[in-house]
């Protein structure tokens, strides 16, 4: 459910003019740029792309539903699509609100039990509106999240859990100021929804949304038949990774779902298709927020490009072994939905064929990296802090070191040298220092052009 975005802007933007956008490449030319993914690149097993516009709607898909499984993806593979989630997640708040259930503007203390204490920010209340906006001021993750097995890590995070953190938080700034990214609030907002209404997450956005658009693939418990069609989820270097589960989450990333669903629900989104919800949606595409970045704004569970050239409403994903995009401009009424199953990034080429002035990335392949005996990673295991607000936490599993810094979902190093080691996701290093004692006492994090030192705790 992590979100990584990055846009470039072509020279001609920045000087002040504007690009015309170019005609979508053809299908020819998107099965080109996935069989160089995926059979020159190796970054994923199998990606699947949906494009909807007024003269209908087609697939491109390339790849299998894993690096063991030749069995080729389609429009019906079911992949994990995370954060995509919190788009549904948005439009339910919409739709009870609607339906007179609820109030957008209901601080959640009305929705939680009364031996539970919702945070507030000098009398100011959280509200359900500010949680579907990231302005909540809750941050991304919450800081009592210590799952039992960090290839699934929310699957044990319990609901008492949740309300014991909500008890004891104090939040750092006023509410509904600040755009801040938190997959903690969108859980939450999707566990009140499905509180008030008495029904569990799925059965909540089956009655309000699937249903009702026929979205027959877009669940979270799956029949046999949809079991045989799910991909299987791989990290950058093409291992298969565990599915997530998100029980107690659900509203920020537990749903799965097909591109030709997906197509339906963008259909919906750009009215080329009549269904009962299709005025809900237009109002979860209305600007909210501001961010710190003038090219992006948060609408209700939707992100905004609000940079030159038509504007794109949108949302990716990422779990452990997937990674999902979701995106459509009005002005063009055309809508792009790209599913893979690994940890590569999607949102470029969803981008791209949006709009053609957004480039596709460049790829960059994986380091390479070396074993260390487990007992040597044992050594590294602890509590680093960087500042008195950030740590890094290094924790162990068998042979797999993994970095967990504060408020961010916990993530896999890789060894260079037995001190030196690197990430994935993100541009960063870290390398453990010994005190004259020959103990690891320190360790460093590179990122960003910055050095910064952070002591182990004793």
């Amino acid at each position: 459910m992590q979100q990584f975005l990055s846009w470039g802007l072509p020279l001609l933007s920045v000087l002040g003019l504007t690009l015309p956008v170019q005609a979508m490449p053809t299908d020819t030319q998107i099965e080109a740029i996935l069989k160089q993914r995926i059979d020159r690149e190796k970054q994923s097993p199998g990606i699947v792309v949906g494009i909807i516009d007024p003269n209908g709607q087609r697939i491109i898909s390339y790849g299998t539903l894993s690096a063991t499984n030749a069995d080729r993806v389609d429009g019906n593979t079911l992949f994990e699509i995370g954060s995509i989630t919190k788009v549904f997640t948005a439009l339910a708040l919409v739709q009870l609100s609607e339906q007179k259930v609820l109030n957008l503007d209901d601080p959640i203390a009305k929705f939680l039990p009364p031996t539970v204490k919702a945070p507030e920010f000098n009398g100011k209340a959280i509200t359900l509106l500010t949680l579907a906006t990231h302005t909540s001021s809750l941050p991304r993750l919450p800081d009592n999240l210590a799952p039992a097995d960090d290839q699934n890590p929310y699957a044990d995070y319990t609901v008492d859990q949740l309300y014991s953190f909500l008890s004891s938080y104090k939040l750092p700034r006023e509410i509904g100021t600040k755009y801040e990214y938190s997959n903690l609030g969108a859980g939450l907002l999707g566990h009140l929804l499905s509180s008030k209404v008495g029904l569990d997450y799925e059965t909540l956005i089956a009655n309000q949304i699937t249903q009702p658009l026929r979205m027959q693939d877009t669940r979270i418990r799956l029949t046999p038949d949809q079991t045989r069609r799910f991909a299987t989820g791989h990290d950058q270097r093409n291992r298969a990774v565990p599915h997530w589960d998100l029980p107690s989450l659900a509203g920020a990333g537990a749903l799965r779902s097909s591109a030709n669903d997906l197509l339906k629900f963008l259909a919906a989104n750009l009215d080329l298709q009549p269904s009962p919800i299709n005025a809900s949606l237009q109002k979860t595409h209305a600007l909210q927020q501001h961010t710190d970045s003038p090219k992006r704004a948060i609408a209700l569970g939707w992100h905004l490009r609000t940079e030159k050239g038509p504007e794109i409403i949108f949302h990716n994903g990422g779990t452990g072994g997937f990674r999902s995009f979701i995106g459509f401009s009005n002005k063009q009424r055309l809508g792009v939905v790209v599913l893979g199953n690994s940890e590569s990034d999607v949102s470029d080429l969803g981008f791209h064929l949006l709009d053609s002035r957004s480039p596709l990335a460049k790829y960059q392949p994986p380091k390479a990296a070396i074993a260390i005996d487990p007992k040597v990673l044992a050594t590294y295991v602890g509590n680093y802090e960087l500042t008195p607000e950030f740590s890094i936490a290094i924790t162990q599993d068998q042979d797999r070191l993994y970095l967990q810094a504060t408020g961010q979902s916990k993530v896999e190093l890789f060894a260079e040298t037995p001190t030196h080691f690197f990430l994935t996701v993100v541009e960063a290093k870290i390398t453990f220092i010994k005190d004259d004692q020959g103990k690891i006492d320190r360790l460093i994090l590179d990122q960003n052009g910055q050095r910064l030192p952070g002591k182990k705790n004793k």
